[in-house]
């Protein structure tokens, strides 16, 4: 058990941002909301999982809907928190002993501090993704049997409510559907559980790892200079990062359908890459990468583009012409890979024809083959 204050919560939705693999939302205006709510009610708890008794009721935490609108309404209003928890009381008739994030990522990294913070429980070093997902019932919670519902949901004009479905994907259709009446954003509470469950089938440590990496990427200059390392080399081994492309953005397509954002990033590569082209399709989240029209990563390992330079995450609703980005593929949380999880989030998931390698596999074959990975 430890404190979550102001000054941990930069690093935290600093790597969290990496973790959200282009998604998740913008992490400076989740940072802000998060330092609002400490600033205003105190520092908030963090429990290690095992920490959290066995029969303890803890319920995870979001935003719902496309980054760049939960960007321009904003979110986790005292209004809305409140509301969440009260039907979350009312249907499931058990007190909420504490929050958690449902995923990685900028905004839904911070919004169940703001929650902790705004109800007084503590959040859980725990979620259910080890990374972010587009969709509600893509999480390690679904392989372990968990029920998304009921689920609140809350707007910032005062509408609220509570879905019970049949099934967790039916909860995602459901769930969009409203969420797109509501403007393409809303915030949620879902996949309410025993503390048992939680220790049995979440990603352990993650908000941890999220503040390690942001705390690395912050000094990665400084830190790599004491190893005698390059930044670069500092940041892809801290990470275990796997190399997959350095380019300029040469082109940005972009829309949203159904309150998530689709599009593709062109690049055109730069230093030992000059002369070759990549190309990463996301939804919300960073899908695929091709390079020279050879797939080098799909989901669900984790394909982030960062800068250059700096090694700052780049989420997909801030990526622009002409910005260099190294494109980095992180291994996933294991139980992605099993066939549950496949089936969930694995490329063919998501309409991309190819079946699920490994990155680090596909990267020692393109080392394999004579190719720059």
């Amino acid at each position: 058990m430890r404190l979550i204050g102001l000054e941990d919560v930069e690093d935290i939705a600093l790597g969290a941002s990496l973790l959200g693999a282009g998604g998740g939302g913008d992490p400076y205006v989740g940072k802000l909301a998060a330092m609002a709510a400490i600033r205003e009610c105190g520092p908030v708890t963090l429990l290690d999982a095992d920490e959290v008794p066995d029969d303890a009721f803890v319920v995870p935490s979001a935003g719902m809907g496309a980054p760049t609108v939960l960007t321009e309404k904003g979110f986790g209003s005292n209004t809305e928190i409140q509301a969440l928890k009260d039907n979350v009381q009312r249907f499931f008739g058990r007190e909420v002993y504490a929050t958690l994030p449902a995923e990685a990522g900028g905004v839904n990294s911070m919004f169940p501090l703001i929650v902790a913070a705004r109800l007084g429980i503590p959040m859980v070093d725990a979620d259910g993704m080890g990374r972010a997902f587009p969709e509600l019932q893509m999480v390690t919670f679904t392989i372990g049997g968990v029920r998304t519902t009921p689920m609140a949901w809350a707007d910032e004009k005062g509408n609220f409510g509570v879905l019970d479905t049949i099934s967790n994907k039916w909860a995602e259709d459901v769930a969009r559907s409203v969420t797109m009446v509501c403007g393409g954003a809303v915030s949620i509470m879902l996949f309410g559980m025993d503390g048992a469950k939680l220790k049995e089938c979440g990603v352990h440590g993650i908000v941890t790892r999220s503040q390690q990496l942001g705390r690395a990427i912050r000094q990665a200059k400084h830190l790599a200079a004491e190893e005698g390392l390059t930044p670069e080399e500092f940041f892809l081994r801290f990470t275990g990062g796997h190399k997959l492309f350095k380019g300029k953005i040469s082109d940005v397509l972009r829309e949203m359908r159904g309150a998530f954002n689709y599009g593709r990033v062109k690049l055109a590569g730069i230093g030992d890459y000059k002369g070759s082209a990549a190309y990463v399709d996301f939804q919300n989240e960073n899908l695929c990468c091709v390079v020279d029209d050879r797939m080098v990563a799909t989901t669900p390992d984790m394909i982030c583009l960062v800068d250059a330079e700096t090694f700052m995450p780049v989420p997909t609703d801030a990526l622009k012409y002409g910005k260099r980005v190294m494109v980095v593929g992180l291994e996933c949380f294991h139980l992605w890979r099993t066939p549950e999880g496949l089936e969930l989030a694995g490329p063919r998931y998501f309409g991309l024809d190819t079946d699920y390698i490994p990155v680090e596999e596909r990267c020692k074959m393109a080392v394999a083959e004579g190719e720059v990975a």
